[in-house]
């Protein structure tokens, strides 16, 4: 098969294009020829090593998981014997997170893991594409905001592969939300149900008199110092871009104060609990609550060009690479 891999941290050019072992799935793992993959900001980061502290779980001089790619949409083609929950021919999305291996023709993994049936109205690309934006910001906004009808909450970065399933799903939850974004995507913020939208080339939200029970910055671009006079009393700050300054800020404000900074590591959570909030996305997108922001489709061999793209910080919704015409 052919597949992408990345022997060293460095710029998009160390990644590889290479042909590669087929994979063969074990007694309990299903065998998903891959169609498509997404391309995250976070993939950049990992290449780089970066933040230089993530090298302890992602390796100290060279990345330990060879082919890169977390989120994945695509076709069941074989299974082992002791598989029950899937059949030959099912289309299926799943995230693979730390274990990677998405950036790749095939891939075998356990039907334990992270793996469910696609959403009936979604294409492989609006599926891969919508599994890390919508779970890490589920996460976030459901279980670290504790978010319920009529708390404000303002979203930065709303444009992003985060921010757009981010805001979406505040809506869900009956919020009343601000988005954050570019001048060139304040009408397609506005059609994923914000309530306002503030241009960052116009205005400085961080300077605004205004306040919200939870500032979400998907991108890392503010601080908790930045907006903490934003924040109501007992309002929270919620960023996914891990820095020294976050871990601080979480620190001291788990100890003084009302109003605290939060950072979660999604991708560390336990399996279980994955694939309940994958499984509750679906019933969203199937009930036509929740859909995909797809900014440039690429193929496997330019993923060098896509890594460079997303790189630039201004994609709207996400980037995929797609293998198979869906």
């Amino acid at each position: 098969m052919k597949a992408i891999i990345n022997t060293r941290y460095g710029a998009a050019k160390v990644l590889e294009l290479v042909d590669f072992v087929n994979p063969v799935p074990q007694n309990n793992e299903v065998l998903i020829k891959i169609y498509s993959t997404s391309v995250t900001a976070a993939h950049c980061a990992m290449r780089e090593g970066k933040p230089l502290f993530g090298r302890l779980f992602m390796g100290l001089t060279k990345p330990k998981i060879l082919i890169p790619g977390t989120d994945l949409a695509g076709e069941v083609i074989n299974i082992g014997d002791d598989v029950k929950n899937f059949n030959v021919g099912d289309k299926v999305f799943a995230a693979t997170d730390i274990n990677g291996g998405a950036y790749a023709e095939y891939i075998s993994i356990s039907e334990n893991d992270v793996i469910a049936h696609m959403p009936n109205n979604m294409n492989y690309n609006e599926a891969s594409a919508i599994i890390e934006g919508g779970t890490t910001a589920l996460s976030f906004l459901r279980d670290s905001g504790k978010i319920k009808p009529g708390k404000k909450i303002l979203i930065n970065g709303a444009s992003g592969s985060i921010g757009t399933a981010a805001v979406q799903l505040a809506k869900y939850f009956g919020a009343d939300v601000t988005g954050v974004c570019s001048t060139a995507n304040v009408d397609m913020v506005k059609d994923l149900g914000a309530d306002n939208v503030i241009d960052y080339k116009k205005e400085n939200f961080t300077k605004r008199n205004e306040q919200y029970d939870i500032i979400f910055d998907t991108v890392g671009k503010s601080s908790f110092n930045d907006c903490k006079e934003m924040l109501y009393m007992n309002g929270i700050f919620l960023s996914p871009v891990l820095s020294l300054s976050l871990l601080t800020q979480m620190l001291f404000t788990s100890i003084f104060g009302k109003k605290k900074a939060i950072f979660t590591a999604t991708g560390l959570r336990k399996p279980e609990v994955k694939i309940t909030d994958l499984m509750f996305l679906k019933e969203l997108i199937e009930a036509g609550k929740l859909k995909s922001v797809i900014d440039r489709e690429f193929k496997l061999e330019e993923t060098v060009e896509a890594h460079k793209y997303v790189e630039k910080g201004h994609k709207k919704g996400n980037v995929v690479l797609q293998m198979v015409t869906n």
